[in-house]
């Protein structure tokens, strides 16, 4: 079969036929903007890179990488990866919420009732309200006299040395425990700001079998779980790659001599 022949190019002195002119409407005019000084303002972009945040947001930042890239202790990582799920968390906090301590309003209706009560020759009632203990040193000394029955830590402490050792004596003293975040969430129970951990010492007849439930399952996931590992010792992105880069380098080399 012949080949084809190839046309000519359009001499350099002819123009190519114009292509027909699309039919605009009159009434949309076509108005392209100039963001120059003065112009359009420029379009909106993603400026979070360029943000200069607060000086705990950094300090919480660089923790977190700190303790990703660093081989972090047994003690330490289960603050960090044995925390407890939201199902669980949901169930005890809506319990916890039936033994909160008194505020400062009902103390003051409380004392004003005993006060009404001595006054009209009655004898004012003094039964102790079973509420949810907190304070570091009290939870000690509840766990250490066998008096607290659960123990909830919050993950986020600093310095975490105040609560690291409390998960060992919870365990020694064969009481339930689980490590629970955000300690804004703990004090929110015991009208505070924060707290870094409460105690459970008791419940009423009605909660007995779901804070049995709540118990079991605590024992099993942190006082009967096997032991935690060294955490952390996990590269960057950037840092990875060249890992990698470098052992397929490595792996291409010992290729080529074994098949020299």
């Amino acid at each position: 079969m012949a080949p084809k022949k190839k046309v000519a190019p359009t001499p350099a002195g002819m123009k190519k036929p114009a292509a027909p002119a699309k039919q605009t409407n009159p009434l949309y005019e076509k108005r392209p903007k100039t963001f120059g000084l003065g112009a359009a303002p420029p379009p909106k972009t993603d400026l979070h890179r360029f943000v200069k945040w607060p000086k705990y947001v950094r300090l919480q930042r660089q923790r977190r990488v700190l303790q990703l890239r660093l081989k972090v202790p047994p003690q330490v990582n289960q603050f960090m990866t044995k925390t407890l799920d939201k199902n669980h968390a949901e169930t005890l906090f809506k319990l916890l919420l039936k033994y909160r301590p008194e505020d400062k309003k009902q103390k003051r209706d409380r004392l004003k009732a005993e006060a009404e009560a001595r006054a009209a020759g009655k004898e004012a009632d003094k039964k102790k309200p079973v509420v949810v203990k907190y304070g570091i040193n009290h939870i000690t000394q509840l766990i250490e006299s066998g008096k607290a029955q659960m123990v909830l830590i919050a993950h986020d402490v600093d310095p975490l040395e105040l609560v690291v050792w409390l998960p060992a004596l919870c365990k020694k003293m064969g009481v339930p425990y689980a490590i629970v975040k955000c300690k804004a969430r703990l004090g929110a129970i015991v009208h505070k700001k924060t707290a870094t951990a409460l105690a459970v010492t008791a419940v009423k007849n009605e909660d007995q079998r779901e804070f049995g439930k709540l118990a079991e399952s605590f024992k099993a996931m942190y006082n009967d779980a096997p032991r935690v590992h060294w955490g952390g010792h996990i590269l960057g992105p950037k840092s990875q790659v060249k890992h990698k880069k470098r052992e397929r380098a490595i792996a291409k080399e010992l290729a080529q001599r074994q098949n020299l």
